[in-house]
Formats: structure tokens, C-alpha cells, sequence
């Protein structure tokens, strides 16, 4: 499996304070080890860039894979554990993951200290 990390201003990430950069980092990993344990992906694409979000600026997280996609943040899950994460940072979390289709999660954490 190949995976491609895009960081088009890296600069920008010092924006983040160290709770951002954190829950940033336990996304990736853990979306990283889930597309290893379930997915079959063939390639992976993990984003991060800082953008306007409406209360200033927020660290985005993008993992991105090809697999098989059905993934669900369950009760309990290691995805649910992130969700629950970046709640406490005041972020946002979409998982998108239709059957056959692939995943995509994108995770906002504001970047206020």
C-alpha cells in the first residue's frame, strides 16, 4: 500500500498549537492503522492544511483511501475514540465511507490555544 502525505503550506502548521498538532497526529495514526487492518486499499492520500474555519483558523486532516470503504465510528471503536478526540478540541469529524466506494475522514481542530 502506498500513501502520499500533501502538506502544500507547511509553514502554516505552526499556526496549530500543541493540542491541535496532537489530536492531529492520533488521527493519522489511527486512520492510518485502520486502513492497514480493514480497508484493502491500494493507496492512501493524508492532507493537512490550516484553513478559515468559523471561528478562525483550524488544522484540516484529510486521510483519504481506496479501499473497500463500510467504515463506521461504532461505540467503542477506535474511530468513535478520535471522534470523541477532536470533540474535546472543539473540531469536527466527517467520516465518509460508502461500501465499495472507499473512505474519506476530515477532521477540523481549531487552531485558537
Amino acid at each position: 500500500m502506498s500513501v502520499t502525505v500533501d502538506v502544500p503550506a507547511p509553514q502554516t502548521l505552526a499556526l496549530a498549537p500543541a493540542a491541535t498538532q496532537a489530536a492531529a497526529y492520533f488521527v493519522v495514526a489511527e486512520a492510518l492503522t485502520n486502513v492497514t487492518k480493514h480497508s484493502g486499499a491500494q493507496s492512501v492520500l493524508v492532507e493537512a492544511t490550516v484553513v478559515d474555519g468559523p471561528t478562525g483558523p483550524a488544522l484540516r486532516v484529510v486521510v483519504a483511501d481506496d479501499g473497500k470503504g463500510g467504515a463506521t465510528a461504532a461505540p467503542g471503536s477506535g474511530l468513535d475514540g478520535l471522534r470523541s478526540r477532536v470533540a474535546a478540541l472543539d473540531g469536527t469529524f466527517d467520516l465518509d465511507s460508502p461500501a465499495g466506494g472507499g473512505t474519506r475522514l476530515t477532521v477540523e481542530v481549531p487552531c485558537a490555544s
